[in-house]
């Protein structure tokens, strides 16, 4: 009797130990690891990233940094948190250029930088989209280009000249918005060159992928405005979009008019431009520059929003700009193709 009662007596013990490791375990969870953890790897050499900076910034009011981190030998880090309930920026240095991603309490990030060059092989341009609107005695131009960097071995193109704008000369720039391969747009600064009026140049990292700038400038406007195109790169298409009301004229027969479901604006364009001065052209009249669905606000600093969003998404998305795509054009007439709006 006295050796079941012992028993008893230790199955009980035994039992409230596990209840106890089980709660335990539970309130570790409900209180979260208080940190982020990660791996970081070189893409252009296929390694592990080694000594590279990371630093933990806190979303909360702005961008704070709180801790920084080295990756070691197999490019891990860890990064404790002083506020594991608020949202966190992760961001690594590699060569001079940063890489981020939002993350969280508890998080195990996977972060891929590349080797930094001041040019690199296979970057053309994809579409540049110029919309011209009147605002008073103003011609407000959205200047909107794609750069995409397929460098093989993948390589960042860094350096004061990653990209250079060729604007009328009495352009008055109004903002300049960059957005890498993650698809969140930042404001940036352009600088001009000396004896050189209307050209432009930015400093932002061409990661391997698509990067997009965005040129918002006002011109003086007394009815009539000319452009003389330039690109920095090749590009595959090449559009201007200006309301209905206005008129578009051009000595180049390159250009085609582009058919649109959208009654607010007419296109022209040309697909295979070659790096260089390209073709010029004019628009006159007046008409409000039409606005594109799912633009957002452009922010210079990231915002902490109130849950955690469905994407590693920390500024604004870059202003959506409409696509031309050769697997949806349709001809309205022998010299005409179909615009889609997304």
């Amino acid at each position: 009797m006295m050796n079941l009662r012992l028993y008893s007596k230790r199955f009980c013990a035994r039992r409230l130990l596990s209840a106890l490791a089980v709660l335990a375990c539970s309130s570790a969870a409900a209180l979260g690891a208080n940190n982020i953890t990660g791996l970081v790897r070189n893409q252009s050499r296929g390694e592990p990233a080694i000594g590279d900076e990371v630093i933990l910034i806190r979303l909360d009011k702005g961008m704070q940094e709180e801790a920084r981190a080295k990756t070691d030998a197999t490019g891990a880090f860890t990064l404790n948190l002083q506020y594991p309930d608020k949202p966190y920026l992760v961001r690594v240095v590699h060569q001079g250029v940063s890489y981020e991603q939002r993350a969280f309490d508890g998080d195990a990030l996977s972060l891929q930088v590349f080797d930094a060059e001041p040019q690199v092989p296979g970057v053309t341009g994809t579409i540049e989209i110029i919309r011209a609107g009147t605002k008073g005695n103003l011609l407000h131009v959205s200047d909107m280009v794609e750069i995409k960097n397929e460098s093989s071995p993948p390589l960042t193109q860094a350096g004061q000249r990653t990209f250079e704008a060729y604007l009328p000369a009495s352009a008055k720039i109004d903002s300049v918005l960059a957005a890498g391969p993650r698809k969140v747009s930042e404001i940036i600064s352009a600088a001009s060159v000396p004896g050189e009026p209307g050209h432009y140049t930015v400093n932002f990292p061409l990661r391997p992928g698509a990067t997009k700038f965005a040129f918002n400038y006002d011109l003086p406007y007394r009815g009539h405005a000319a452009f003389q195109t330039r690109h920095p790169y090749p590009l595959r298409q090449f559009a201007v979009m200006i309301p209905r009301t206005m008129k578009f004229s051009s000595r180049s027969p390159a250009f085609e008019v582009f058919a649109t479901s959208n009654t607010d604006y007419q296109v022209r364009a040309i697909t295979q431009l070659k790096a260089g001065e390209g073709p010029s052209f004019a628009v006159s009249g007046t008409g409000a520059l039409p606005p594109i669905q799912g633009q957002a606000k452009p922010q210079a600093h990231a915002q902490s929003p109130p849950k955690p969003p469905t994407s590693a998404q920390v500024r604004p998305p870059l202003l959506s700009s409409p696509r031309l795509s050769s697997g949806s054009m349709r001809p309205e007439s022998s010299s005409a193709r179909r615009i889609t709006a997304q």
